[in-house]
């Protein structure tokens, strides 16, 4: 059990690195300063990266947890 969650943790977190390093950065730090440009939303393949995140990023929370209760 305690291997199965180990590999899957670690898939989890390749997934959610490759998600994030795929991600655009037009956002970013300068438009907290007012060098923001108007809001757009996310469209296509840019949406279905973000909800993959959020997606990969839950299921890392949740691993991480299941390991420490696992382990106690």
């Amino acid at each position: 059990m305690t291997t199965i969650l180990l590999v899957s943790h670690i898939l989890i977190t390749v997934a959610l690195i490759a998600c994030i390093l795929l991600q655009t950065s037009k956002g970013g730090l300068g438009s907290a300063w007012g060098g923001g440009e108007f809001y757009r939303t996310k469209r296509g393949a840019e949406k279905i990266l973000f909800l993959a995140t959020i997606f990969f990023a839950v299921l890392f929370f949740v691993t991480s947890i299941a390991s420490l209760i696992i382990r106690a």
